[in-house]
C-alpha cells in the first residue's frame, strides 16, 4: 500500500441519513455508497452543528461551533481572521481545493477595514473560506445572485449547445410542458417531470467530472479535495431517467402524529403554520416531491459509482482517505414540516462514511459505530491524518481516528447543534426579539433536549419514541432528564469558545512562570526573589 497522503471529502447537500441503504433504508438502493461503507466505517449518530446550509458548512470548515465562528445564517459572512481548515493544511504544505459548493459569504467589510484586496492571494483565500477554488458552484441562480459562482456551469452548458440567458435556470432547473412551454422546477407541482438537461450534463455529473479532472492532475504534493455537490437540495427536479424511477408507493411512511399539531408550544405552532411547512404537510405534495428527491439521490449514487471506479483504476484507494457526508437533511413532510429546519433526526442527523486506507483501520472495515459524532470532528480528523499537531484551543471537534482504529476510549457525552431563527418571521408571531431567537439541541444518544431562549424547552425520548413525535418536556416523570440536559447545555456554554490565540501548552507555561520576565509583584525583599530563582533588576541593590 502506498503512503496515505490525500483526502477526498465528498459532501451532498440536504441528504437525509435514512435515504441510503447502507444506513438501513429499504425504500431505495444505493449500492455504490454501500461499496464505500464496506471499505470503511459508518458513523450512525452524526449531527451537524446547525441544520442550515451556511452555518453548518462554516462549522465543518472551521472545526468550530456556530456560537464560536459567528456565521449563524445563510448570507452571514464568516468573519475575517476565523481560522479555516485550509489555513491549517497549508501549514503542512497540503493543497486544500474546492470543487463545488461552500455557501460561503466573504466578510467584505472586514477585508476592507484591514486593507485586504479580494483579488490578492490572501484575499482570494479569505473570500473562499480558505479553499483554493477549482470550481465554485453553489447551486444558485447566477442571474439573481451575481458573484455566487454559477458562471462555470453556465459556460459548460453553452459549450454543449444548451443556450439561453441563464442555462442553469432554463435547462437544469426547468422542464418541458405538454405544449412545448418551459415549466419551472421551482414549482413543486412540476417535480415529477424530467429536467430539460440530459443526465450526463446535469450539475451532479458535471461536478463528478470536475472532481476526477482535479485528482487526475495532481502530482506528488498531498491534497484535500472538497467535492461538494448541490443535490439532492431543491429545486427537486431530476433528469431522465431518474425523474420517474420512483413513485409514491416507494416512499417510506411519513413520520408525523396528530398530537404534534396539538402542541401548546408557541414556536412549534408558528413553525407548522409557515407556508413551506403547510405545503409539505399535504400528502399530494410529498407524493410528487419525495420520488424526485429519491431520483436525485439515485443519480448521486450512480455518479459515486463512476467516481469510485476511477479511483480504483487510478490506485487512489491506496493513498487517499475518502469521506462522504451531507451538510444536513430534509424534513420531507415529517413532523408536518418541509425544508431542513429544527433538530429532528430528519434534519440534524446526517450520514457519515469514512474510508481510511491506513492499515490501522483494517479492523473496523465494514462496521458501524453509534458513538456521538459532530460535523466539527472532520477538521481535526483531517489535520491528524496529514500529520499535523492537535489544536484543541482552536478546533472544538475531536479526531475520529481512534474510532476508525477500533480503540476503546472515553467519548463525548452529548452532541450540540444550534439554530438562529432571527431572520425567520415566526419570531414575530411568538414575540421573540432577534437577539433571543436562538435554539440549541443537546442530545445524549437517547434524550434530545432543545433549549428555546425565552420559551419553554422541548424534550424527546428516542428510545421509546424514535420518531420524536411526543414532547416530554412538561412530563413530571422526565424532570430529572430535563434538568440533567439543561445543566449539560449550561456547562457547554461556559466553556472557552473564543480563546484561540494561545495553546494550552502556552497557557500552562505562563501559569508555571507566574509572572512575565521583568514583572515582580508582591515580593518583600531580595531574598524572596532569590528563593524563587527570580533575577534582581540590574543596578538594584535590594
Amino acid at each position: 500500500m502506498a503512503t496515505a497522503k490525500n483526502v477526498l471529502w465528498i459532501m451532498a447537500d440536504q441528504l437525509r441519513w435514512d435515504y441510503l441503504s447502507c444506513f438501513g433504508a429499504t425504500h431505495i438502493d444505493t449500492p455504490h455508497l454501500d461499496r464505500l461503507a464496506a471499505k470503511g466505517v459508518r458513523f450512525n449518530k452524526t449531527y451537524v452543528q446547525s441544520p442550515i446550509c451556511g452555518p453548518s458548512r462554516m462549522s465543518f470548515y472551521t472545526g468550530r461551533y456556530v456560537r464560536s465562528h459567528g456565521s449563524t445564517w445563510n448570507g452571514f459572512p464568516l468573519r475575517v481572521g476565523e481560522i479555516t481548515l485550509g489555513d491549517h493544511l497549508r501549514e503542512l504544505d497540503v493543497t486544500c481545493a474546492l470543487v463545488g459548493k461552500t455557501h460561503m459569504i466573504p466578510d467584505r467589510e472586514g477585508m476592507a477595514r484591514l486593507g485586504i484586496e479580494p483579488d490578492s492571494t490572501i484575499g482570494a483565500l479569505v473570500s473562499e473560506c480558505g479553499f483554493e477554488v477549482v470550481v465554485r458552484d453553489d447551486g444558485l441562480n447566477s442571474s439573481d445572485y451575481p458573484g455566487r459562482h454559477g458562471t462555470d456551469y453556465n459556460a459548460y452548458l453553452r459549450s454543449h449547445g444548451f443556450d439561453g440567458e441563464n442555462p442553469w435556470e432554463e435547462w437544469a432547473n426547468s422542464a418541458d410542458g405538454p405544449n412545448g412551454e418551459r415549466l419551472s422546477g421551482w414549482l413543486l407541482k412540476n417535480s415529477r417531470l424530467p429536467a430539460r438537461v440530459p443526465a450526463e450534463h446535469s450539475e451532479t455529473a458535471w461536478l463528478t467530472t470536475r472532481g476526477i479532472d482535479f485528482i487526475d492532475a495532481q502530482g506528488d504534493r498531498p491534497w484535500l479535495c472538497h467535492l461538494s455537490y448541490i443535490k439532492p437540495h431543491w429545486p427537486y427536479l431530476a433528469p431522465a431517467p431518474y425523474n420517474d424511477m420512483y413513485g409514491p408507493e416507494d416512499l417510506p411512511p411519513v413520520n408525523r402524529a396528530e398530537a404534534e399539531r396539538q402542541t401548546n408550544h408557541p414556536l412549534m405552532q408558528a413553525w407548522m403554520a409557515a407556508r413551506f411547512n403547510k405545503t409539505f404537510a399535504r400528502d399530494e405534495v410529498r407524493d410528487l416531491v419525495g420520488p424526485a428527491y429519491m431520483g436525485l439521490i439515485k443519480q448521486l449514487d450512480d455518479e459515486m459509482g463512476r467516481l469510485f471506479d476511477y479511483l480504483e483504476r487510478a490506485g487512489r484507494f491506496a493513498d487517499t482517505m475518502i469521506v462522504f457526508c451531507s451538510d444536513h437533511g430534509d424534513n420531507m413532510g415529517d413532523h408536518w414540516l418541509g425544508e431542513k429546519d429544527l433538530f429532528y433526526d430528519s434534519s440534524a442527523r446526517i450520514p457519515l462514511i469514512i474510508y481510511d486506507p491506513r492499515p490501522a483501520a483494517d479492523a473496523t472495515r465494514g462496521t458501524m459505530t453509534n458513538a456521538l459524532v459532530e460535523g466539527i470532528d472532520l477538521a481535526p480528523t483531517f489535520l491528524e491524518f496529514f500529520g499535523g499537531p492537535a489544536k484543541p484551543h482552536i478546533l472544538e471537534g475531536r479526531t475520529l481516528s481512534p474510532l476508525l482504529n477500533g480503540e476503546a476510549l472515553p467519548w463525548r457525552d452529548v452532541a450540540i447543534s444550534e439554530y438562529d431563527y432571527a431572520t425567520r418571521d415566526v419570531r414575530y408571531q411568538v414575540g421573540v426579539d432577534q437577539k433571543d431567537a436562538r435554539l440549541t439541541m443537546v442530545f445524549d444518544g437517547r434524550w434530545k433536549y432543545v433549549h428555546c431562549e425565552t420559551l419553554r424547552p422541548l424534550l424527546f425520548d428516542l428510545r421509546t419514541d424514535p420518531g420524536e413525535c411526543i414532547d416530554r418536556a412538561e412530563d413530571p416523570a422526565c424532570a430529572d432528564h430535563l434538568a440533567r440536559l439543561e445543566e449539560a447545555h449550561f456547562r457547554w456554554a461556559r466553556q472557552h469558545h473564543t480563546r484561540t490565540t494561545k495553546s494550552a501548552a502556552e497557557v500552562d507555561a505562563m501559569a508555571r512562570n507566574e509572572e512575565t520576565p521583568g514583572v515582580m509583584i508582591g515580593y518583600w525583599d531580595r531574598d524572596a526573589l532569590l528563593a524563587e530563582n527570580r533575577d534582581v533588576p540590574k543596578g538594584a541593590s535590594g
